[in-house]
């Protein structure tokens, strides 16, 4: 099963879903994939690549194109797309992930925790589970890939 972790990058969501799927062992065949979380690299990608910029709306134009290659070809190849928005930050390309992913029919599981619940309700009201923690996570996917229950 291909996972795309879609969201926000300050906290370590993602790393607990990995290392809780890779604890199980081969019980779960599950790879992921994600955008790039070196925020640094992901705002400069496009002018690195492609040559400065003078105007931050074009630096930032460059940037949001090449991630958004990279975005959606991982959305489209993905079977389930898991999506968090934190507590921090606005994640606006995380709402932008999570509509794009119900366009093109993808699982979508929603990770937020209660105080985001009436901000996100036609977000969740898409998805197929919304989870508050990424151990939840990890036992959706455990019980979709082997339909064994938690403990």
């Amino acid at each position: 099963m291909q996972v795309y972790l879609s969201g926000e990058i300050h906290t370590d969501w993602r790393e607990r879903i990995v290392n809780g799927v890779a604890a199980l062992g081969s019980d779960l065949n599950v790879r992921f994939d994600a955008p790039v979380t070196d925020h640094a690299a992901s705002d400069d990608c496009g002018v690195a690549i492609l040559g400065a910029e003078t105007d931050k709306f074009w630096h930032d134009h460059k940037g949001a194109k090449l991630n958004a290659i990279r975005t959606r070809t991982a959305i489209e190849a993905a079977d389930v797309v898991v999506v968090r928005f934190g507590d921090q930050y606005k994640q606006w390309n995380a709402a932008f992930d999570a509509g794009y992913a119900t366009a093109l029919g993808k699982a979508l599981i929603v990770l937020h925790g209660p105080d985001h619940a009436h901000a996100l309700k036609e977000v969740d009201a898409a998805a197929l589970a919304v989870a508050e923690t990424p151990e939840q996570v990890v036992q959706i996917l455990t019980y979709v890939q082997t339909g064994k229950l938690p403990g």
